[in-house]
């Protein structure tokens, strides 16, 4: 057995219908190492929304991967992304989270880059030889890939990976569902929510697609539900799990919370029941009945493959979350909502996004407590080494309840640390 497969290998047996994953996944940092390499430098992985550099100048600069970026719109509408270090001494050229210029300039020796990532200026130019820039080596460095699906732009450090559109495959029918909420585009809001947590980051994979933890985890917001007048709609809790193919997953379920895409509860009085009314009947007019009744009614949890989650329910929710250790990771958050919405709809999705999603919500404190308490209970991990992932094994059609869609991830994660190719 390899020196690696020790502490990755997955133990299947289809005929039991078994599924188990070892704990020393989480707390080994060799397997983190070979997470970075083999995942996070080759897979696709999410920057940023359309909407957030809507204008020409306009820019943010994010971490993905440990990678520092900037995320920008060049004076001519173009997007673009680069590293965000100096080709000079390697200083941060852009120390702001977000803005709009058309230039970045270092702080260290002054160097001026414009919009596209060129060497625009530098101090003491003359000292320079001629054609000092002729292979581009003094320009802003771009990550090897960034591709674009339906306003979500993502990096991949393999020039080689395959396009966007293939390694989403099955996922971007979800993501169509998401975004044809609205007909005149999606929006992020506000700012960012950040956080650490104290556990591994497939922790948090599992726990965002996981439907079997509500009843339990969270069961004071379920209580805070049936308790507060008109805070439910007269439905229950049903749904399917999924396996999207290369890592990505899906729960997709009917759920009695509000939902200001579609779903009236009585707490939000007969004006909210008329814009609900307005919003279905426009939904139903460009897609038809049935696909609207599915957009607006159904909620979803979506996994890209590896790290993106798109919580598709009471309100809309872009989390992305990355190890910094095996027992450490950082999560960024962000709310997403039609552009077109009223004041009152987004006065309601934002409460509801704080209310359960939030740092401070009902939901995250009791998800974030439960993980940290696997990481401490893998400490047993050399005399309790299995974590059992098993439930609807079997099933032509599981449930949302079901661990079907974490399957889904670890098959997907399995074929990038355990595949033939990455034995090396």
């Amino acid at each position: 057995m390899h020196e690696l497969s020790r502490f990755t290998a997955l133990r299947v047996d289809t005929k039991a219908n078994t599924f188990k994953v070892p704990r020393a996944a989480f707390v080994r940092p060799e397997v983190l190492e070979a997470e970075r390499e083999r995942i996070f430098n080759r897979c696709w992985l999410y920057l940023g929304h359309a909407s957030e550099i809507a204008k020409p100048g306009q820019f943010v600069t994010r971490t993905v991967a440990g990678r520092t970026l900037i995320f920008n719109r060049t004076q001519k509408g173009e997007v673009r992304a680069f590293l965000n270090t100096c080709p000079h001494r390697g200083a941060t050229v852009c120390r702001e989270k977000a803005g709009s210029a058309k230039h970045f300039q270092c702080i260290y020796h002054g160097w001026v880059f414009d919009d596209n990532g060129k060497i625009a200026d530098q101090p003491g130019q003359d000292s320079y030889a001629s054609g000092f820039n002729e292979r581009g080596e003094a320009n802003l460095k771009p990550p090897p890939r960034l591709e674009e699906y339906r306003g979500l732009y993502f990096v991949c450090f393999d020039k080689d990976a395959v396009d966007l559109a293939t390694y989403l495959g099955a996922a971007r029918e979800y993501i169509d569902l998401i975004v044809d909420q609205s007909e005149s585009g999606m929006v992020i809001l506000g700012g960012t929510q950040e956080y650490s947590i104290n556990a591994n980051w497939k922790l948090l994979v599992e726990n965002s697609i996981d439907g079997y933890h509500a009843a339990t985890t969270h069961a004071t917001y379920m209580d805070y539900l049936k308790n507060t007048a008109g805070a439910l709609a007269a439905t229950g809790v049903a749904g399917v799990g999924r396996d999207l193919g290369n890592g990505h997953a899906v729960i997709e379920y009917s759920a009695p919370w509000g939902r200001p895409i579609g779903q009236w509860i009585p707490a939000w009085g007969e004006s909210g029941k008329a814009e609900i009314e307005r919003i279905v009947a426009g939904l139903t007019k460009r897609f038809g009945e049935e696909r609207a009744k599915r957009i607006a009614l159904k909620n979803r949890n979506l996994l890209i493959f590896p790290n993106l989650i798109i919580n598709d329910i009471m309100a809309i929710t872009v989390r992305t979350f990355y190890p910094l250790a095996p027992d450490l990771l950082h999560v960024n958050a962000w709310a997403m909502a039609p552009a077109e919405e009223s004041e009152a709809a987004r006065k309601t999705r934002l409460e509801n996004f704080l209310e359960f999603i939030g740092p401070g919500g009902f939901a995250t404190p009791d998800d974030v407590e439960a993980l940290q308490n696997c990481q401490v209970g893998f400490s047993n991990a050399d005399q309790v080494p299995w974590n059992d992932i098993s439930k609807g094994m079997g099933k032509p059609a599981p449930f949302a309840d079901d661990e079907e869609q974490m399957r889904g991830f670890w098959r997907g994660w399995d074929a990038r640390i355990n595949s033939a190719d990455n034995a090396r």
